[in-house]
């Protein structure tokens, strides 16, 4: 921890030093004083607030603060606060500068081989041998002797210029895309605010804005921006396992531990800021002090700390292959053409010929070496695809880029191309599905059950007290309805959306929640348990004046109505409640709201009398029980208008949708069947999480993975499910084997409890309005509206990028293919490739950069979504593609050799061929150069549909850049022809020969009708090329979740032993038959068996399910202190309660198993709110 903080201080420090002096009159306590604060732990802090400063209130007084209206938010004194403090913010690590960029492009190894050739080339052409002795050297001619010496440099000068033009390119590519993810983090930097008070208001202001002397209201699941002092607070945890290392949640209080420490320093790790385990809302309040920490510059860090740990997506590991092997081929190639050029030449030369070796001709021979060498590597440069990392850049920057434009704001870029392949969305209810705007449309109370809201005279005065206080008093505070920002709109919500619903019944029964408020203060609260997903309740215990307690509590209506022994009768008086009185409120209330997709909430409460010894507080089971039951009111959250069509659409794509809700599974089946995720008739299934558990767990209470895979193709619903649920349905999708495919799962999430279910699925979407801050840093996507639609247009530019870099890769290939065999069947047969360097290097620049750019930036269409998801083994160059390619390959080399053999008869014109070393360009070699480039051009247009349709123009014009790069690439071919001269080996073509070239470039146009008119079907010897690894069968995310790295062998070895065991459990059923060797064999085989379950089988038992239902911390009052023994066994004792208290108690997780399952684990699933009632 000290050098954490030492390594802020000491920046910190310098900062501002020179300021200290001038300034520290200005408040009564010094940037050095706070620092060493903020060093001391729980009791030293207090004892050293106390000596110091008397209490937290000294301190807010020598800041000049507030500890109920905050600071003034006077701009002076905010601006003198950060001159004396600094300010709350971590400056970016610096980017990487362009030079940088320009000498990492240079690392190019095919780049260094040119530079090197091109170097030695122009020092050999500057050498000239003695004169008269070229008879002795053979007829080796060297060119006519006028102007050779001028002009024997530029090929090796145009070579390195346009190894030059590469490296800028490539450097501005990457400079750009970083340029774009800086502007990607700080927009998601900017989006992080925080609610402080100010002037009495509460505000939501920037996180770099909070400044020492802030009061800060923190809630559940909030990230902690600054560090600071607690002025009050509720039942507040705080885990801060990454500042020292303890996984407990550390109990914050007045009297214990009153400094909250914010860890988001420089040093790089990920996920790991403070996370507030704060009653919804407790007013805790605190101020930054040594605000140099809390900044925000580690989200550079996070990522780059980010990267190596997740295996490369899918795409990237396919094309990875692929050019490697691509490469291994061309290189090959390039070896060849050296290796028979050279021999030809020394055969011809010294064997045929006879010669002798003389040292005066060494030069010349070396010179002709060394083109030798050019040769074959503008043949390795043409062949090897460099531009497909390029162009995976280019179309997932693009993407990224006008995705922000469809509000989804990509964290990690490869989330974008798996989207694509996405097979399962696994979606939140409330405020995917559903608007999040809950209104109470339904209520019981007094015995009637009103279908609208009543009248307030409806309701007997006493009711109608104990709903107004109730409900005004046992909400959090900082859940309020404001009025709306535009004349006529809707009021705001702001907060707890459920809890808003209540307070707008109160207002629509003509009461205002605030008078109450500012009649009990949050401070006279006497006790609050806060809300949570094992509890799914909320209690308020209110002291009155005479020294006797009353509890309000609401919640679930099926858990709070099983603690009630009364009920409120028409008259206002209470009458006793019975088990059937209960059975039929559910059948005639409960029942009929939640099958119109109501969510139902009750509202108890109960008093303690004066008289009686004082409550055990912390022991929640008895306070919350013995309750007399108010009203249960059914709040409606409508379903948002444009889901429907849009979970049509993934049907149609491919995609299954399942919901998981925390809702009772009435409401769920009613929502579901709205939305379209379940039709009517069919047979599929809604379970609730304790069902779910009970069928997925064997009798052990392990969960199995073949039990899932029993369950999941069919399930559509998973409702009242605690946070573990979802992971372990995830989990269980990801994992299971069933499908021919490993399924690719997305999922929504908004809790903070969500963050392990959204980092263990393929892409996890966080809500941008309603996520914590723990779920949007665990997420991959960010839903800036909150909205299922975005999801679907995040899925169709995931196929986008697939279909782009597709294109890219047929049109690429069909260049490569062509340009290679010409090359070398060219110098073979003339000893001159007829393609020279730096032409091929202008066709390498075409076909990489510029075709990279034209075809990786196609706007996605509707029709993407008309096809199955690819799934992740499905080879990027299909039989299709691969027709295409060959196809055009062939005709384009026909074209090509035609040219360069018959070519000068055609033209009639002089031959090109066998030119001596300097010859000036020829018309003929020009042609063929002119026509392969034009070739290519048309082809561009013809790799834009990869499925074999027919119109290959079908929305040309939409894509502006394709445009615009095939014009410009036309114009400048025309001035190399016309202009290039000798460094590009072209003379000027007629206009004759330029229509010749045209019309036979455009020939490839309608060859490619031709190609689409044979069905691939046909063809079977066609093979598909650029397979996924094979690896895929294990899940990347179990990677990450292994401490080390698993390599591809050990790989092979873990599938092989899950074969071995597939096959063991084959056997096991045959030995099954055979009952007679049951005693002896049996046994032997029982253990693979339940190993054989791939679940317990690859992960760390931190997720072995036997231990994670204890791992969700229950947000109680047990001291930190009491439960501190079960706390380091982090599975506790097996109880006998344990595996089955969920089907016992029908509800969820039983309050009784607190004490043996307040384990918490940094990786436990936390709460959610969605979740909440």
């Amino acid at each position: 921890m000290g050098d954490m903080a030492n390594n802020s201080v000491a920046y910190g420090g310098v900062k501002n030093s020179l300021k200290e002096a001038n300034h520290d009159g200005d408040f009564g306590i010094t940037l050095a004083e706070l620092r060493a604060l903020m060093e001391l732990r729980s009791t030293d802090a207090l004892r050293k607030i106390q000596e110091s400063y008397g209490d937290v209130y000294g301190i807010c007084a020598r800041l000049k603060t507030s500890p109920n209206e905050g600071l003034s938010g006077n701009p002076a004194d905010i601006e003198r606060r950060e001159a004396v403090f600094g300010k709350n913010f971590i400056p970016p690590k610096k980017p990487k500068t362009f030079l940088q960029l320009v000498w990492e492009a240079l690392q190019d190894v095919t780049l260094i081989i040119l530079e090197i050739a091109a170097i030695v080339s122009l020092g050999l052409s500057f050498y000239q041998p003695p004169e008269g002795d070229n008879a002795l050297c053979g007829d080796v001619s060297v060119g006519e002797e006028e102007g050779e010496g001028e002009t024997g440099w530029i090929e090796g000068a145009a070579i390195l210029l346009s190894v030059v033009c590469v490296v800028l390119v490539t450097a501005f590519n990457d400079w750009s895309k970083e340029k774009q993810f800086r502007g990607l983090q700080s927009r998601i930097e900017q989006e992080q605010k925080f609610t402080v008070i100010r002037g009495g208001q509460v505000i939501q202001i920037p996180v770099a804005d909070i400044t020492v002397g802030d009061i800060a209201q923190v809630k559940y699941g909030d990230l902690l921006p600054a560090d600071g002092i607690l002025i009050q607070g509720n039942d507040l945890k705080i885990d801060e396992s990454s500042l020292t290392g303890e996984s407990d949640h550390v109990r914050k209080s007045l009297d214990k531990d009153p400094l909250l420490l914010s860890d988001k320093k420089q040093d790089g790790a990920i996920e790991n800021r403070n996370k507030a385990k704060a009653q919804d809302g407790a007013a805790m309040e605190m101020q930054p002090l040594k605000s140099e920490e809390g900044g925000d510059g580690d989200e550079k860090d996070k990522k780059k700390a980010n990267l190596p740990k997740k295996e490369k997506s899918v795409l990237q590991g396919k094309l990875t292959k692929l050019a490697v092997q691509i490469g291994k081929a061309g290189l090959l190639m390039s070896a060849i053409t050296v290796i028979i050029l050279v021999l030809y030449f020394v055969i011809d030369t010294f064997w045929v010929q006879k010669r002798p070796w003389l040292a005066e001709c060494t030069p010349i021979y070396i010179q002709y070496f060394v083109k030798f060498f050019i040769i074959g590597v503008t043949v390795l440069v043409v062949a090897v695809p460099e531009g497909l990392p390029l162009a995976v850049t280019i179309s997932l920057a693009y993407s990224v880029k006008k995705m922000m434009k469809d509000n989804n704001l990509v964290r990690h870029l490869d989330a974008c191309e798996t989207m694509g392949n996405a097979t399962a969305i696994c979606s939140d209810k409330t405020g995917t599905l559903t608007m999040n705007r809950m209104t109470v449309v339904q209520a019981y109370i007094n015995e009637k059950h009103y279908k609208k809201i009543p009248e307030p005279e409806a309701i007997p005065p006493n009711i109608l007290s104990y709903l107004v206080t109730g409900l005004s008093v046992n909400c959090a505070y900082t859940s309020k309805i404001l009025p709306p920002e535009k004349e006529g709109g809707l009021p705001r919500h702001v907060g707890n959306k459920t809890e808003c619903a209540l307070l707008g019944l109160l207002l629509d029964l003509k009461r205002d929640y605030q008078d109450v408020r500012n009649e009990i203060p949050e401070e006279a609260l006497y006790k609050v348990y806060t809300f949570n997903s094992v509890r799914k309740s909320m209690s308020t215990v209110l002291k009155n004046s005479d020294g006797s307690y009353r509890i309000f509590s609401k919640g679930a209506s099926e858990i709070i109505l099983k603690k009630c022994f009364k009920i409120l009768s028409a008259n206002g008086e209470a009458k006793v409640f019975r088990p059937r009185d209960r059975d039929d409120i559910v059948k005639t209330v409960i029942e009929p709201m939640a099958s119109e997709g109501l969510r139902t909430i009750c509202l108890a409460f109960r008093d303690f009398p004066a008289g009686e010894p004082e409550p055990e507080w912390d022991n929640e089971n008895d306070i919350v029980t013995g309750l007399t039951c108010i009203a249960v009111v059914g709040i409606e959250d409508p379903v948002r208008p444009e889901v429907p069509d849009a979970i049509k659409k993934c049907q149609r794509a491919g995609i299954t949708v399942r919901m998981v809700t925390g809702d009772n599974i009435n409401t769920a089946r009613a929502i579901a069947t709205k939305c379209g995720i379940l039709h009517p008739g069919e047979d599929f299934l809604c379970l609730e999480g304790k069902d779910f558990n009970r069928r997925i767990r064997n009798e052990k209470g392990e969960i199995e993975q073949e039990r899932i895979d029993k369950i999941w193709p069919k399930l559509r619903v998973l409702a009242r499910s605690s946070p573990t649920d979802k992971h372990t349905l995830v989990k269980g999708i990801i994992d299971s084997t069933v499908s021919e495919q490993r399924q690719v799962v997305a999922v929504t999430g908004d809790g903070t409890n969500d963050g392990p279910a959204l980092k263990k699925a393929d892409v996890g979407f966080a809500m941008g309005i309603a996520g914590t801050d723990v779920a949007k840093e665990a997420s991959d996507i960010i839903l800036t509206d909150d909205n299922f639609t975005s999801i679907v247009k995040a899925v169709m530019w995931g196929r986008n990028v697939y279909d782009s870099i597709s294109k890219f890769l047929q049109f690429q290939l069909t260049v490569n293919v062509v340009a290679v065999i010409v090359a070398f069947t060219g110098a073979c047969i003339t000893q001159d490739s007829p393609l020279k360097a730096v032409q091929m290097l202008w066709v390498n620049l075409i076909m990489d950069t510029l075709a990279s750019l034209a075809l990786a930036t196609e706007p996605p269409t509707e029709s993407l979504l008309l096809r199955k998801p690819y799934g992740r083994n499905k080879p990027l160059i299909s039989r299709t593609m691969m027709k295409n390619i060959l196809g055009h390959a062939f005709y384009q080399l026909v074209v090509v050799f035609t040219l360069l053999f018959a070519g000068e008869k055609f033209f009639d014109i002089d031959s090109g061929r066998n030119a001596p070393l300097h010859a000036p360009p020829s018309e003929h070699y020009t042609i063929v150069f002119n026509t392969f480039v034009l070739m290519q051009l048309f082809n561009e247009i013809n790799a834009r549909k990869i499925h074999g349709e027919r119109n290959v123009f079908e929305g040309i014009f939409n894509n502006a850049i394709f445009c615009t790069i095939v014009l410009g690439t036309f114009v400048v071919q025309i001035i190399i022809v016309q202009f290039g001269g000798k460094p590009f080996s072209c003379s000027e073509l007629s206009i004759e020969q330029w229509l010749w070239s045209i019309f036979l470039g455009m020939g490839t146009l309608l060859w490619g009708q031709l190609i689409s008119t044979i069905p691939t079907s046909r063809l079977k010897f066609l093979k598909e090329a650029g397979h996924g690894t094979q690896k895929e069968e294990i899940p990347e995310e179990e990677l990450a979740e292994d401490v080390e790295e698993i390599d591809h062998a050990e790989r092979e070895l873990r599938r092989g032993q899950i074969l071995w065991f597939r096959g063991l459990n084959r056997i096991q059923t045959q030995i099954r038959v055979v009952n007679a060797f049951r005693s002896s064999l049996y046994e032997g085989l029982e253990k693979p068996e339940s190993r054989s379950s791939i679940h317990n089988f690859m992960t760390h038992p931190e997720f072995r399910i036997e231990d994670s239902e204890p791992h969700i911390p229950l947000i109680d009052d047990t001291d930190a202190e009491d439960d501190a023994p079960t706390k380091r066994n982090s599975s506790p004792p097996p109880s006998p309660n344990k595996n089955n208290n969920a089907v016992d108690s029908g509800i969820y997780l039983t309050i009784e198993m607190n004490k043996s399952a307040t384990s918490s684990s940094p990786g436990s699933p936390l709460h959610s709110l969605e979740t909440s009632l």
